[in-house]
């Protein structure tokens, strides 16, 4: 395995410089591409995309075998034969989701680490699940959402009662005091922000035959329709929502930091990215959680993109699982981000951990064999309470916003 992932990467690489040798022969010709170099510029980016997608496949198959040959361990201690296709890893979370188990036994020091995801009774199939499980369900939501990726302040709470926490509006600023002057007053503004627990839910409707079926990986199935489907319900909220009845979304609370020029159609430039990282003040871009939030179709553009230097402001991840950089910071991409156009938010950089979101509770997975008891399929439901605020919005967010004609 290590090797075939050496073989991809160093394709990826390849295709890679090949894109760049066009655009560096377009540039010499002072031309754009056209006709079967675009063609081909496109064919390449293309399959560096699928090379991503396969790369991602395989960490997570790597990261399968490595939860079943630990769940193995700890069963039976000692390294387990696994067989292609054994299902004996989902054996415990398989009796919880078809019935034949309501609740497991928390033992902090037994064999079998289990997670109480709330308290659950015998006639919700209890509310229980391996850790393995919650642990995958967030994997997925995480995945799904480009703003969770990307690290913001995470503040799990038990429950959801409201909580108050302060936003800053503005800084302390200071200035020059003659001898003898006085010295001005200057003190931060704050806001107040009650961060609440709006629901997220989603439900799924599962055979019998489905559950009951060994060669299937339910543990992986479940928690990757949950996962991603509460990832994209609170993730597009936590980029554009409106904040009334719903979390204030990262680019709603984000202040503008450059506006591209007339007649492009709101595609940023080199200049435009370039100007909107250094809108960033200096603490906020040189934080280890600074990121930029794009929407894939926009990463188009931003690949062909040089500085002033002929260096390309976009480069490749040379590690497999990490993401690329702009301007030396990760890029993330978001299905939520607004795609380039006019007047259109295109492109978030800034210090990703000024957005706070709270969890409270955790992730709720409950089973019922009654809702749909004549079809003979059992229906799971995954619940989330969340909520989101930019707590500082003095600039440590920003966003490039396409011209207006």
């Amino acid at each position: 395995m290590p090797q075939f992932i050496k073989q991809i990467q160093e394709r990826r690489n390849s295709l890679w410089e090949q894109s760049k040798a066009l655009l560096d022969a377009a540039e010499a010709r002072g031309q754009d591409l056209a006709g079967e170099e675009e063609q081909t510029w496109q064919r390449l980016n293309t399959e560096i995309d699928q090379i991503d997608v396969r790369v991602k496949e395989l960490l997570d198959a790597e990261q399968r075998t490595r939860d079943a040959d630990e769940a193995f361990r700890s069963l039976l201690g000692k390294p387990a034969e696994r067989q292609p296709g054994s299902a004996e890893g989902n054996t415990a979370l398989r009796s919880f989701l078809t019935g034949e188990t309501r609740s497991y036994e928390i033992r902090p020091q037994g064999v079998v680490d289990f997670r109480a995801l709330t308290k659950g009774t015998a006639s919700a199939g209890g509310n229980t699940v391996s850790t393995t499980f919650y642990n995958r369900l967030m994997e997925y939501l995480i995945e799904s959402s480009g703003l969770m990726a990307a690290g913001p302040t995470v503040l799990n709470t038990s429950s959801g009662e409201p909580i108050e926490i302060p936003i800053v509006t503005a800084l302390t600023t200071g200035a020059l005091v003659p001898e003898g002057g006085q010295i001005p007053t200057s003190e931060p503004a704050f806001g107040k922000r009650t961060l609440g627990a709006y629901k997220y839910g989603a439900m799924m409707k599962v055979s019998t035959e489905l559950l009951t079926d060994t060669a299937v990986d339910l543990e992986g199935f479940l928690a990757r329709q949950a996962g991603r489907a509460l990832g994209n319900a609170f993730g597009t909220a936590g980029i554009t929502g409106t904040g009334t009845n719903q979390p204030a979304g990262l680019v709603t609370s984000a202040t503008a930091g450059v506006t591209g020029g007339t007649g492009v159609v709101g595609v940023p430039t080199a200049d435009n990215l370039i100007d909107l990282f250094y809108s960033v003040t200096a603490p906020y871009r040189n934080s280890s959680s600074a990121a930029w939030l794009v929407k894939d179709s926009t990463m188009a553009s931003i690949r062909k993109l040089k500085d002033l230097n002929g260096q390309y402001l976009w480069q490749p991840s040379l590690v497999a699982g990490t993401p690329e950089t702009l301007l030396g910071k990760p890029v993330y991409t978001d299905p939520n981000i607004a795609g380039t156009g006019l007047g259109a938010k295109s492109v978030i950089f800034g210090d990703i951990s000024a957005y706070y979101v709270r969890l409270a509770g955790g992730v709720r997975f409950e089973r019922s064999d009654d809702f749909d008891f004549d079809h003979d399929l059992v229906t799971f439901r995954a619940l989330l309470r969340a909520d989101g605020v930019l707590a500082d919005q003095t600039g440590a967010i920003k966003y490039f916003a396409g011209g207006a004609s």
